[in-house]
């Protein structure tokens, strides 16, 4: 649970994530919850085969983007500390939006006159703080720049999320 909330504090850019080792065990532990939190996402706004094809889109260009990073930045050794750090605070993110999702069916099954507005600025909320996070995050891993650090973040963002859900539409 402490290594858990250490990783946590990364979220609100106050751990250095480069500076935790995490066990195997949560590793694979933060994978799991990772494709089950994005299999119920999926399942809430997918249609069943879609959804995970394109978790397991996700998680596969997640991978090969984190490695093809390391790779040219020369620092593979950190691939584990560096996908754990971006799957925890992912998984967080994930936890929130499944809450969006749930309050976004209360308000409409309330008749909320505004459930759209409410839901859609919460999701960009989310998606911003996520890129944020994962920039913050490459920061330290790089000691890059911030603008770079922010570029890399939503690289990766269009890379995991965008090109899976373009090639599902296909």
């Amino acid at each position: 649970m402490k290594l858990l909330l250490a990783y946590l504090s990364t979220c609100w850019f106050r751990k250095n994530p480069a500076e935790l080792t995490p066990p195997v065990s949560f590793m694979w532990k933060n994978v799991a919850f990772y494709l089950i939190s994005g299999f119920i996402v999926e399942g809430l706004i997918a249609d069943p085969v879609e959804g995970p094809l394109e978790v397991m889109g996700r998680i596969t260009m997640a991978f090969s983007s984190i490695a093809a990073l390391l790779l040219y930045e020369k620092k593979w050794p950190y691939f584990s500390r560096l996908y754990t750090s971006i799957f925890v605070c992912e998984n967080f993110i994930m936890t929130l939006a499944v809450c969006v999702e749930a309050l976004y069916f209360w308000m409409v099954m309330n008749h909320h006159p505004y459930y759209e507005e409410i839901s859609t600025g919460l999701g960009i909320f989310l998606v911003v703080w996520y890129v944020t996070i994962v920039a913050y995050i490459f920061r330290r891993f790089f000691n890059q720049s911030i603008s770079v650090s922010l570029i890399f973040a939503f690289s990766y963002f269009v890379l995991t999320y965008g090109m899976p859900m373009m090639l599902m539409d296909m």
